[in-house]
């Protein structure tokens, strides 16, 4: 059993998050836990709302909210879509609890004490028209380094490189399109010049490892190649309070300095809601224990440069030297394991274009295995992937209904119409050897895969056994065998067939968990193949608001305990009804009425 860490990036609070952003850090996260957990390793799988920032005021003041009000709003919208979409979180949380804020300021401090955090002045942007600072994110211009035009200040999406919104040539407000003024104002800069050398030889040794995917870890070594300080506080209201200047209650630490130690802070709230406020540090303070943090390509800067340095700073590991604060030396990632982008319909995503479609619409209309089937065999692995509802359509009727759905229907119901019951086979012939090894053999095969983030290869391996299920139906015509003396033949056959369906099941559990356990359930199982997640409603533990929360029983000896990663053999005698089906076959107007519905949008 190894330890892992599953550090699922943080969705923003500012709005329903869409389809797009699921495929980045949602579906892979929860298939290589859900699998990791099966497997028989001790999975902690962690994340929650991010809700601090200038964007967070800016759409709250649209609205005629406060930010904490909005941020409440959302928070609730994505904890309840998460739930639907059946992500296992052991803590779904937020930042905004009492917990996060001390545990950020608590990392903020010895950084600063172990001398990584440096102040320098700078020139922050300023809205003329209303005064307030204007965030990185929202002054766009043309980047000086590619001349993309459409680059942002903090970064270029075109090139990838870090920037600063001064660097950026015609440079304009995202809001109302005015031009920044430019003030000089004093912040705490994390200094990555003096981590360069620890962050240097960490990610060669990532790269040795062979693991992290070719384009991640380029990304991350070329990011060293121009390192400079970069700027930990903001000028705005919204936001946890700088330690040391709390005299100055307008300067507040930059959300993504506060994001990126939920990872930390939510693994410590987990702990301390079981009763054993010690526990997180099985996953951080143990070298033998593995980190992987899942998130789109965008966040790449953050957690392969930004937050290991934050790490080093920490534990006092750059050229300065120090020492680890109170949480010990902590565990650097193992591994960034980082989507590209899903488009839609060929363009990218754009709430405000109306180029969107959020996951609780997809929810509404469709099973929520069709997304994860969809993100898992078509989704942005390591290359830029396109969602159409053509697509979705055509993979949802052929592969699922008539593939998988297809297969367990025509068992059980072969099942139910002879027996009633799991039959009790005879003497297996070789064509039944043959599909029970090929089945079995999967869980070697779809096992590794998931493991090394090739979630979609494992997919295919899994649906193509299933391919083979379904010719060994129609090279035994079970429904052929209708003589009293083939009868204990026709047992064979449906017991052979009901072991791979029950096999089968397991293998595709980490990518469709709500059918995994209908599955079950058709052949008489308990249906308790894939625990599910649950909304609870719980207090702050450090006396602030109350907020729901995603969690479930996902660990050892929890009432909905993973099962293991294996076959998963039937009992004969079970009773098994004539079937329902487990997927639905969607309808040939399904696109034009989806694709009319973005048109509406324009």
């Amino acid at each position: 059993m190894t330890r892992i860490l599953s550090a699922v990036a943080w969705p923003y609070a500012n709005g329903p998050r869409h389809i797009g952003h699921v495929a980045g850090f949602g579906v892979p996260s929860d298939v290589f836990s859900r699998y990791m957990r099966m497997a028989g390793h001790d999975v902690l799988m962690v994340s929650g709302t991010d809700e601090h920032g200038t964007p967070i005021l800016v759409a709250a003041d649209a609205l005629g909210y406060s930010a904490k009000e909005f941020a409440d709003q959302n928070n609730r919208l994505i904890v309840e879509d998460l739930a639907a979409l059946g992500l296992s979180y052991d803590l779904f949380t937020r930042t905004t609890t009492r917990n996060h804020y001390a545990v950020v300021q608590e990392m903020f401090r010895t950084v600063r004490d172990n001398g990584y955090m440096v102040e320098q002045t700078m020139l922050s942007a300023i809205s003329p028209s209303t005064g307030r600072t204007l965030p990185d994110r929202y002054i766009e211009g043309t980047c000086p380094i590619c001349g993309y035009h459409d680059a942002r200040g903090d970064q270029c999406d075109n090139c990838g490189n870090q920037l600063d919104p001064v660097d950026l040539i015609d440079p304009r407000s995202k809001i109302n399109g005015e031009i920044p003024q430019f003030v000089e104002t004093t912040h705490y800069f994390l200094d990555l010049p003096a981590l360069a050398d620890a962050l240097g030889k960490w990610l060669d040794g990532r790269a040795a490892s062979g693991s992290w995917r070719p384009n991640v870890i380029k990304f991350s070594q070329h990011l060293l190649e121009d390192i400079k300080p970069r700027a930990m506080t903001r000028d705005i209201d919204w936001g946890i309070p700088v330690p040391g200047w709390e005299d100055q209650p307008t300067k507040r630490l930059y959300v993504w300095f506060d994001a990126v130690v939920g990872y930390l802070s939510a693994s410590i709230e987990w702990a301390r809601r079981t009763g054993d406020p010690d526990a997180w540090r099985a996953w951080w303070n143990d070298p033998e224990a593995l980190s992987y943090y899942f998130m789109g390509k965008d966040n790449i800067v953050f957690h392969s440069q930004i937050w290991p340095a934050e790490l080093l700073g920490y534990n006092g590991e750059g050229e300065r030297g120090g020492a680890p604060g109170g949480y010990g030396t902590l565990n650097l990632p193992t591994e960034v394991v980082s989507s590209e982008f899903l488009t839609m319909e060929g363009k990218q995503f754009s709430s405000s274009r109306g180029v969107v479609i959020y996951v609780r619409d997809v929810l509404s209309r469709y099973q929520p295995d069709a997304l994860r089937y969809f993100i898992s065999a078509a989704g942005p692995e390591t290359q830029d992937s396109d969602f159409t509802w053509a697509e979705f359509v055509r993979r949802t009727n052929g592969e699922l209904v008539a593939g998988w759905g297809n297969l367990v229907n025509r068992t059980a119901a072969m099942i139910a119409k002879n027996f009633g019951e799991i039959p009790t086979p005879g003497p297996l012939e070789p064509i039944d050897t043959e599909l029970q090894g090929a089945v079995r053999a999967g869980f070697a095969s779809v096992g590794d895969l998931i493991e090394g983030h090739h979630q979609r290869g494992a997919l295919a391996e899994a649906m193509r056994l299933v391919r083979e299920a379904n010719t060994y139906v129609t090279r035994t015509e079970p429904y052929l065998l209708k003589d009293p003396e083939q009868r204990e033949r026709l047992a064979t056959v449906l017991h052979t067939l009901a072991q791979a369906v029950s096999d089968l099941n397991v293998l595709l559990s980490p990518f469709l968990p709500h059918a995994a356990n209908a599955v079950d359930a058709v052949l008489g199982g308990p249906g308790d193949v894939a625990p599910m997640p649950r909304i609870e409603e719980v207090e702050d533990l450090d006396g602030g608001d109350p907020y729901p929360i995603l969690t479930g029983d996902f660990r050892a000896g929890g009432d909905g305990a993973f099962p293991t990663w294996g076959p998963r053999p039937v009992t004969p005698g079970a009773p098994v009804a004539r079937p329902t089906p487990v997927f639905t076959k969607l309808d040939d107007d399904v696109v034009e009425a989806e694709l009319a519905r973005l048109r509406s949008t324009d």
